[in-house]
C-alpha cells in the first residue's frame, strides 16, 4: 500500500530525480515538476498529499506558487514543505506566513526530510483533513467548506455515491476498490476544471461518498457530465467478461447472481430551489435527493433486465 502521494517541485533535475528515486523506494508515489505552472497542472490532475517546494523556480518563485495553492479552495489543504538554499530568518517567516507547513534548507539530511514528510501526511490524515485514498479533503475540511458555502448568496451542493460499489469491491478486492475511488476523484476534478471554476470545492466524505460545491449556473452541466462519463468510463475497471454481459456475476456459494455495473447517483440542492438555514439541513436534503436518484436507477435497471 502506498505511503502517500508526493509532488516534488524543483528545477534542479539531480535533486528532483534523487528525491523521486529515494521516496519511491520508501513506498511513496512521487511525481516531479520543474516549473510552477507545471506543478499547478499536476496538482489538478492528481491531488498530492504533500508538496515539497523549492523557492527558486524559473517561472515563479515558491512563495507565489504557495500563495496560489492556499487561495484555491481545492488545494489549500495540501501540506507544503519549502526546500531552499536560503537560510535567512526572514525567508522562513515569509514562507510560514503564506501557509507553508515546514521549511528545510539545502543541503539537507534526507532522513530528516523523510520524517518531516511522514509526520505531515500522518498529521493531516489523523485530523481527518484528507482521505488517504483520494487525497481529497474530508471530515473537518468539508464541514468548513459547508459553513463558508451557506454564508454565500448562491451555491449548489452535490451529494454523490457510487451504486454497486460494495459488490464490486467484494468481487475484485480492496485494491481495485481503492482504484475506483481514485478514478472517481480524478474524474470529478477533471470535469470541474472544464465546466466549473477554481473556487469550486470537491470533498471525499468517506467510503464511496463524494461531495461538490459549485455555482447554480454551472451545476447542471457538471451533473450531466459526471453521470455520463462515470457510467461509461468506470467500466474500464471490470473484466472483459463482465463488460460484455453488462453485469458482474457473483457466486455466494449457493448460486450465482448478476449485479449491475457501477453507476453514480447524484443528489443536488441549491439556493435556486429554497432557502437553507444550517449545514445539516443542506446535507439531509442532498442525501434525500441522492437516494431518490438511486431509487430511480434501480427502477431503470429492473426495466432493462
Amino acid at each position: 500500500m502506498s505511503q502517500g502521494r508526493i509532488l516534488v517541485v524543483d528545477d534542479e533535475h539531480d535533486i528532483a530525480n534523487m528525491l523521486k528515486i529515494y521516496f519511491t523506494g520508501q513506498g511513496y508515489d512521487v511525481d516531479t515538476a520543474a516549473r510552477g505552472k507545471d506543478a499547478l497542472t499536476k496538482v489538478q490532475q492528481q491531488m498530492p498529499q504533500l508538496i515539497v517546494l523549492d523557492i527558486m523556480l524559473p517561472d515563479m518563485d515558491g512563495y507565489t506558487l504557495c500563495k496560489r495553492l492556499r487561495t484555491n479552495t481545492r488545494t489549500r489543504h495540501i501540506p507544503v514543505i519549502f526546500l531552499t538554499q536560503r537560510d535567512e530568518r526572514s525567508d522562513r517567516i515569509a514562507g510560514l506566513e503564506l501557509g507553508a507547513d515546514d521549511y528545510i534548507t539545502k543541503p539537507f539530511d534526507i532522513e530528516e526530510l523523510r520524517l518531516r514528510i511522514a509526520n505531515s501526511i500522518r498529521a493531516s490524515e489523523r485530523m481527518g483533513l484528507t482521505d488517504p485514498r483520494s487525497g481529497l479533503p474530508s471530515g473537518r475540511l468539508i464541514e468548513d467548506a459547508l459553513r463558508d458555502m451557506i454564508r454565500r448568496d448562491k451555491w449548489s451542493y452535490f451529494d454523490m455515491r457510487i451504486n454497486h460499489f460494495d459488490p464490486f469491491r467484494d468481487k475484485y478486492g480492496f485494491v481495485a476498490g481503492d482504484e475506483v475511488l481514485r478514478f472517481t476523484a480524478l474524474l470529478i476534478g477533471e470535469i470541474v476544471d472544464a465546466k466549473g471554476s477554481p473556487e469550486d470545492f470537491i470533498g471525499h466524505a468517506g467510503g464511496d461518498n463524494f461531495v461538490l460545491i459549485t455555482s447554480p449556473e454551472k451545476a447542471g452541466a457538471i451533473r450531466e457530465t459526471i453521470q455520463a462519463r462515470f457510467d461509461q468510463e468506470v467500466q474500464g475497471n471490470y473484466s472483459f467478461m463482465d463488460r460484455e454481459r453488462n453485469a458482474m456475476v457473483i457466486d455466494d456459494g449457493d448460486d450465482e447472481k448478476e449485479v449491475p455495473l457501477m453507476t453514480v447517483a447524484v443528489g443536488v440542492v441549491s439556493t435556486e430551489d429554497r432557502e437553507f438555514y444550517d449545514i445539516r439541513e443542506v446535507t439531509e436534503a442532498a442525501a434525500e435527493a441522492r437516494r431518490k436518484a438511486q431509487r430511480e436507477a434501480k427502477k431503470s435497471e429492473k426495466t432493462s433486465s
